[in-house]
């Protein structure tokens, strides 16, 4: 069953095929909704997934608005799962996901722990309050939860996922990556964890393995601005900085506004001698972020020391 094997693409494709009753019933509409889930693509799964008097399934959609920052939707699914059934453990993680997205991180545990009391083995659960606690950087009561969640299910790579993140912000580079791995093993079809065992690799210094693995990232999501800069990173530092430059304007075209980005231009324009057009990108960086001030401004002096010292030796 690809389903059951996380061959979400196989699975999609099997459901179109089904005639147009069967297709727009609401158990089919929840298994295209998981499946898009599955490979991180949150605005499709929203556009299938409808409430329709069901629980099963609305503990993801709920993740799926609180990615999309949908404060008003979330609101209104946890009234409705209330009013359906108060004592599912769906409906208290509904909930938990929404105080969460209120930034109400307490409460949000709370409610995530208070579905795992009404069922020990309700997986998702142990992940949400997981990744709560990453929020907070409370690392050893996150990995608990995410070990918790393996132990009920070794397949719920979500749970390796978070193992992952944790020990990426600790700098475990390979543990992050054996994590990232396993979680792969499991869901090879998902952007987001082919980027962040690219992020893993880039972090240990395996340029050329990490380029690999954010292309395939890339491949799945062309829009994956985060994979997108991290191989312009990992270009840079094997100084195939033309192609660095490429990546980083094709990725302004998708965040025009995102100040890290024109950081990274500004670095990789330096490094190929266009000192103006880094001069250029600090400086609009600057000018769209000015909390990251004293960051570019290390940026540009360096940038103009640089300059003084090209003119000194034409001199």
């Amino acid at each position: 069953m690809p389903m059951a094997r996380y061959r979400s693409t196989e699975a999609l494709q099997a459901l179109s095929e089904l005639p147009k009753c069967h297709y727009n019933t609401g158990w089919v509409q929840c298994q295209v909704a998981i499946a898009y889930f599955n490979m991180a693509q949150h605005l499709k799964e929203r556009r299938a997934c409808c409430l329709l008097g069901r629980l099963k399934g609305m503990e993801i959609y709920s993740t799926v608005l609180w990615f999309l920052k949908r404060e008003h939707d979330l609101c209104y699914l946890a009234q409705e799962m209330v009013a359906l059934d108060r004592l599912a453990p769906q409906t208290w993680c509904v909930l938990g996901n929404c105080f969460s997205l209120q930034r109400e991180f307490e409460t949000a545990i709370k409610f995530f722990h208070r579905a795992v009391q009404v069922d020990p083995c309700f997986t998702y659960a142990y992940t949400l309050a997981g990744h709560e606690h990453v929020s907070n950087e409370d690392f050893d009561k996150a990995t608990s939860a995410f070990r918790d969640a393996v132990r009920y299910d070794d397949r719920h790579y979500n749970a390796w996922y978070g193992l992952g993140t944790i020990y990426l912000k600790q700098e475990k580079f390979q543990l992050a990556e054996y994590h990232f791995r396993r979680a792969l093993e499991i869901n090879p079809r998902n952007s987001v964890l082919h980027c962040y065992l690219g992020m893993a690799l880039l972090s240990s210094s395996c340029y050329d393995d990490a380029i690999a693995v954010l292309n395939r990232a890339i491949k799945m999501d062309p829009n994956n601005p985060l994979a997108k800069l991290r191989k312009a990173i990992a270009l840079s530092q094997l100084n195939r900085n033309e192609e660095a430059l490429e990546e980083l304007i094709s990725l302004q075209q998708i965040a025009p506004r995102e100040s890290t980005v024109l950081i990274q231009m500004g670095k990789v324009q330096k490094k190929l001698g266009k000192l103006h057009d880094a001069l250029a990108s600090f400086n609009h960086a600057s000018d769209l972020d000015p909390k990251m001030g004293n960051i570019i401004k290390g940026h540009i002096d360096k940038l103009q020391m640089a300059d003084l010292l090209e003119e000194d030796s034409m001199l």
